[in-house]
C-alpha cells in the first residue's frame, strides 16, 4: 500500500487521537498535543462525514474543557485548523480556543506562569546601605541598572567613587535608576555578592573586590581615564 505525504500525517492524527480517547476513557487530563490530536481528528472525520464548516467548527468548540486537559494547556491552545476533505474539496477549517474553560480553578493557570507566594521578601535583607548624591554632568540620560558595579558607571557621573567601590544600586534585579542631565539624585547601594569578583563592566577592576591591591589599580585607572569623583 502506497501511502502519500497527507495520507501519513491523518494516520498519525488519528493514532494520537486514539491515544487520547484512551487516556480520556482512564480518566487521565490530556496534554497539549493529545489535545490538539483528538479536536483535529474529530474535525477531518466530521468533514468526511458531511458536515457543514459551521457545524465542525461549533462541534470542535464543545468537545473539551478545562477538566479535561492538564493545567495551563487550555491557554496553549490558541488555535486548531486541519485542511479537511468536503465534498467540494480540501477546505482549511479553523475553531479558535477550542477549550472552554473548566470548573477546577486550576485551568486558569497559564504555562510559564509565575505564581508569587503571598506575602513580601525583603531585597537585600541584612546587607549594608550606603546612601550616595550622584550628579549628571553629561548632556544625555544615562541609566544604570541593577547588576552594574556602581563604582564603573558612566564617568559623567559624579560622585564620591571610592565610597561605591564593590557596591551596586539597591533595587530589585533587572531594574535600574535613570539619571537626567544636570540634575543631582540620591542613591542607596549596596555590597555585590556572590564571589565577589568583578572582570569586564568599564575595564576598571579586575580581580576580587576585596583585595586592597585591585582597589587601588581601579580607583588609578579611574583617575586616570577621567571618571569623575575618582
Amino acid at each position: 500500500m502506497n501511502l502519500s505525504p497527507t495520507e501519513y500525517d491523518r494516520l498519525t492524527i488519528f493514532m494520537a487521537a486514539e491515544h487520547a480517547r484512551r487516556l480520556r476513557t482512564a480518566g487521565v487530563r490530556l496534554s497539549h498535543p493529545e489535545a490538539v490530536a483528538l479536536i483535529a481528528d474529530e474535525m477531518l472525520l466530521a468533514a468526511r462525514k458531511g458536515m457543514t464548516y459551521e457545524a465542525i467548527v461549533d462541534m470542535a468548540g464543545q468537545m473539551l474543557t478545562g477538566d479535561d486537559v492538564e493545567p495551563g494547556v487550555a491557554a496553549m491552545v490558541d488555535m486548531v485548523s486541519v485542511e479537511a476533505n468536503f465534498a467540494q474539496g480540501t477546505k482549511m477549517v479553523i475553531v479558535f480556543r477550542p477549550i472552554a474553560p473548566g470548573r477546577d480553578t486550576v485551568d486558569d493557570v497559564e504555562a510559564g506562569e509565575i505564581i508569587a507566594a503571598s506575602g513580601e521578601i525583603e531585597l537585600n535583607a541584612g546587607r549594608p546601605r550606603l546612601e550616595l548624591d550622584v550628579l549628571n554632568t553629561g548632556d544625555r540620560d544615562i541609566q544604570v541598572r541593577s547588576h552594574t558595579h556602581f563604582f564603573e558607571t558612566n564617568r559623567a557621573l559624579d560622585f564620591d567613587r571610592s565610597k561605591a567601590f564593590g557596591m551596586r544600586l539597591d533595587v530589585g534585579s533587572g531594574s535600574g535608576v535613570r539619571f537626567e542631565p544636570g540634575l543631582r539624585k540620591r542613591v542607596s547601594l549596596v555590597p555585590m555578592g556572590g564571589a565577589r569578583v568583578v572582570h569586564g563592566q568599564a575595564g576598571l577592576t579586575r580581580g576580587t573586590l576585596d583585595d586592597d591591591a585591585v582597589r587601588q589599580a581601579a580607583l588609578a585607572a579611574a583617575r586616570r581615564d577621567g571618571y569623575r569623583g575618582a
